[in-house]
């Protein structure tokens, strides 16, 4: 039960310091709602839902890596600094790559409502 109560302490961590993530989860709602809305599938739902998790994922996992480089050192660290871009970049990746699956899962639905 405890490893349950620091998962979500660490969830709620990156929730209330991270801005990224809070956009991040309310462009989730959104876009779910949005599916629903345009009536996808169930099938399709569920891959938005694993592309804003891997987002989310990544997200949390770069708050981490960034937390730990910052209690190893404050000072200008090359080395730390490529962990932290890293980090970074996997963030940016996941969500560039969730807007495109996001364009291919929705084009079809959006061209049935307007033509």
């Amino acid at each position: 039960m405890k490893s349950f109560v620091y998962a979500w302490r660490g969830i709620l961590h990156v929730f209330r310091t991270q801005r990224n993530f809070r956009i991040h989860l309310a462009v989730a709602v959104l876009v779910l709602l949005a599916g629903v809305g345009v009536g996808m599938t169930s099938l399709e739902l569920a891959l938005l839902a694993l592309t804003i998790a891997l987002v989310l994922v990544a997200e949390v996992i770069n708050t981490g890596v960034e937390a730990a480089v910052d209690l190893v050192t404050l000072d200008h660290e090359p080395r730390a600094e490529i962990a932290k871009d890293v980090a970074a970049g996997a963030v940016l990746l996941s969500a560039v790559f969730s807007v495109v699956v996001g364009i291919l899962v929705f084009v079809p639905h959006l061209v049935r409502l307007f033509y």
